[in-house]
């Protein structure tokens, strides 16, 4: 993928601790726009806190520094600005229970881009359309499969038409016969142009609709590269290792 000039995300020197245990080591890392890129690694490797970090879910060392857009990531007027461009899909759903699905759909825009309801009723519904399930746009989540959930998480997200979607192992708490579903919506979103960022455990998935995978390592970059350079040829003995722990070869 040729990139552009300005990256979409820039990373430079992201460090993160929790009191004196170091999370993440001084990551450098850009992303450009509409390319898909997932994030690989053993559990407690610094996978999902690096996202978190991009829309400052998690604070960091005040002398890393996060660009989205040109826009830093830090507290401050400019925070909104970033979150209302990243959407987030995270692994519990985090779908407001009191709601109806269409309604969960709706509220950000209306809130927070401050879309009429009419407008915002239409578009959740196409959403919902889209990643399958306009059928349970009057359910409430408690009423709904794992899957579908998760399916309702990512419609909320492209509600707010976000340059960037971030995935923080979006299939980990799902029973293994609704992982297919939700990861058929991903690999429809990752051929629109949509820039993805995607913590995953599924290796197929990743070979399949990445543009790089990034392998992480106690808190570090261990080695980034196109899905063949990483599954096929990697050059670091720990992405090998890796590999061959959860692939079993």
């Amino acid at each position: 993928m040729e990139k552009q000039a300005r990256p979409l995300i820039s990373v430079r020197g992201l460090t993160k601790a929790y009191g004196t245990f170091r999370v993440l080591h001084g990551i450098d890392l850009d992303i450009a726009e509409g390319e898909v890129v997932c994030v690989i690694g053993p559990s407690g490797s610094g996978k999902s806190t690096l996202i978190r970090c991009i829309n400052h879910l998690e604070a960091f060392a005040e002398d890393s520094r996060i660009t989205v857009d040109g826009i830093r990531v830090e507290p401050g007027p400019d925070l909104a600005k970033v979150r209302a461009e990243v959407g987030m899909v995270f692994q519990s759903f985090n779908l407001f229970p009191h709601m109806t699905v269409l309604k969960n759909v709706m509220l950000a825009p209306m809130r927070v881009r401050k879309i009429p309801a009419p407008e915002a009723e239409r578009r959740a519904r196409q959403l919902l359309a889209r990643v399958g399930i306009s059928e349970q746009a009057e359910k409430y989540p408690g009423q709904l499969s794992g899957g579908q959930q998760q399916r309702v998480a990512i419609a909320r997200a492209l509600a707010m038409e976000p340059k960037v979607l971030l995935f923080d192992e979006p299939t980990s708490a799902l029973d293994p016969e609704m992982v297919g579903e939700v990861l058929d919506v991903m690999r429809t979103l990752a051929g629109t142009g949509v820039t993805m960022v995607i913590v995953t455990h599924e290796m197929g998935f990743a070979r399949q609709v990445a543009d790089r995978v990034i392998f992480m390592d106690g808190g570090r970059l261990v080695e980034v590269g196109e899905p063949s350079e990483i599954f096929d040829a990697p050059r670091e003995e720990r992405t090998r290792g890796f590999l061959r722990a959860v692939l079993n070869h």
